[in-house]
Order: C-alpha cells, then structure tokens, then sequence
C-alpha cells in the first residue's frame, strides 16, 4: 500500500527515475509473495536480494533531497532523466502551501511552464520526500528479515521430506508384476 501512494505522488510529479523503481519494486513484492505461498526460494531470494537495492536506491534518495555531497534536489536530470522540468508533486501540494504566480515571467521561464513562488509550507517537500524513503527503507528491512527466514524454512522443509518410493534403494518397493505380464526384450 506504501509503495502504490509513493508511486501515484510521483507520477504527479513526473519524476520517472522513482516511477521505474518503484514499478520494479511493485513487481518483485508481487514475485516475493508468490513464491513464500507457492513454497518457491529462489524467488523469495530474489526479493530478498531486491530488498538490498531497494535500500540503497532510498538512501540516495535521503541523500537527493538533503543534499548530501555534490548532490542538488534542483537537478533535472537525476529524477526526471532531463525531460521535463517537474519536481516533487509535494514541493507544491505540500501541507499549507501557498503557491502564488509570478508575473511577469522572467524571460528565461519557458512559455508552457507558470512561474511560481511557494510559501507559509508547514513542512517542507524535501522532508516529506525523505520520510517516505524513510519509511520505505523500514519496511524494506522487515521484509528482508521475514524472506531469509522464509527461505530458511523451506530450504530445511525440502532437505527433510521423504516421500514413499523416492530415491533411497531401501524403501517402498511396488508389487512386482508376474512373468507373463512382464514385456521382455526382443532380440533379432
């Protein structure tokens, strides 16, 4: 449910980069699923190994928005891929912000974009961007902590079931067929 609102916000915002993410995220939770109801390891392995990089897209998105190094939350290319000039959806529907136009435009302002001032935000966009990673990254570790146990308990149910007439010599032996019924070789 977390990650279907994460991803609705930022096809509200247009940032693609989260989009694609997220949309592989979606799809291995449904696989992860999947394979813990259908006893399946490597795809719950695979969920697991997913969890990791899921973690570390989300720390680079803390690191996105707070700043951190040489990183800039005005960047267009990192979220966006430079096509559109869109940020966080929160950055103007935060709660209590005020969006007031510009005018005049300044001359560099594109012609099919508003230039905009947003003021009085309770809090501001950057902070709910990273509460959302935030949380994200808390559940991704949960998750993570729940796959390797699953896994755990169907690696140890499959080493210990022993079915009648597997492969052991020493077990359940079928009733043998009489001679005449037996087909025999034919040899020409």
């Amino acid at each position: 449910v977390c990650i279907l609102e994460r991803q609705i916000f930022d096809f509200l915002g247009y940032q693609w980069a989260p989009i694609l993410t997220n949309f592989v995220h979606i799809i291995t939770v449904i696989l992860g699923v999947f394979g813990t109801a259908q006893f399946r390891p490597r795809y719950v392995t695979g969920y697991a190994v997913w969890l990791v990089l899921w973690v570390t897209w989300n720390v680079f998105v803390i690191c996105f928005y707070l700043e951190v190094g040489d990183l800039s939350k005005d960047t267009d290319l990192i979220m966006t891929f430079n096509m559109s000039m869109h940020r966080s959806w929160w950055m103007e529907n935060g709660p209590g912000c005020m969006v007031t136009p510009v005018t005049p435009a300044p001359n560099w302002a594109p012609e099919d974009h508003r230039y905009i001032s947003i003021s009085g935000c309770l809090l501001e966009y950057q902070y709910i961007e990273v509460a959302h990673s935030t949380l994200q990254i808390i559940l991704a570790l949960a998750g993570f902590i729940y796959a390797c146990y699953v896994v755990k308990l169907i690696t140890e149910e499959e080493d210990s079931f022993d079915f009648i007439g597997g492969f052991d010599s020493y077990g359940y032996q079928g009733p043998q067929k009489t001679s005449h019924l037996q087909l025999q070789p034919m040899y020409m």
